[in-house]
């Protein structure tokens, strides 16, 4: 058993202190009555719980309904992002999402882990980042401290355990570069 020098156990404590966890379950009962239920057209309606809430959302930002966000304090989101139905936002770090980003159904963005070294398995976390013009395809996963650079792709089911070079496209587990992507940009 693991037990910290005054004889508590570290897996039985809680991770994250009494303000987290009270907001994180207010923010779960808005959530679950409010967000998850406007209707898919109202994203401005959808942008406004999650600022109520600390996000930092940009101008036309797409989030959708059933789009799940862990904290809401810890996601940045420039102009123009999407992130799509069942899409996981695991979120104990930041989590940014720059202008021009897409994430696609059921991709899971993953900013902490644990510390499976240490016998308390204490929480580990690194910012994820998502760049400019960057596409996480459906069912893919970014792992914590990844960064997609910008025009990024990581291919649908593909896990980014290292960064994404400019505009390239990354497919398989690990996810590894498969071919250059055309360069654009777009004004809002």
């Amino acid at each position: 058993m693991s037990k910290d020098s005054q004889g508590i156990d570290s897996y039985t404590q809680a991770t994250y202190p009494l303000s987290n966890r009270l907001a994180r379950l207010l923010w779960s009962i808005v959530y679950s009555l409010l967000f998850r239920n406007i209707p898919r057209p109202f994203h401005a309606l959808r942008s406004g719980l999650l600022r109520a809430f600390g996000a930092q959302i940009g101008k036309k930002c797409r989030i959708y309904p059933h789009a799940r966000v862990w904290a809401p304090w810890n996601l940045h989101c420039e102009d123009v992002v999407c992130v799509a139905d069942e899409v996981e936002l695991y979120n104990p770090e930041i989590i940014t999402l720059c202008s021009f980003s897409t994430v696609s159904q059921q991709a899971y963005l993953c900013s902490a882990s644990h510390d499976y070294d240490d016998p308390n398995f204490p929480v580990i976390s690194a910012p994820i980042k998502i760049g400019t013009y960057a596409w996480v395809c459906a069912k893919a996963t970014v792992q914590m401290g990844v960064t997609l650079a910008e025009g990024s792709v990581l291919a649908l089911g593909s896990i980014a355990t290292k960064d994404l070079s400019p505009w390239s496209v990354y497919a398989g587990i690990p996810a590894k570069k498969i071919k250059d992507r055309n360069k654009f940009s777009k004004s809002i």
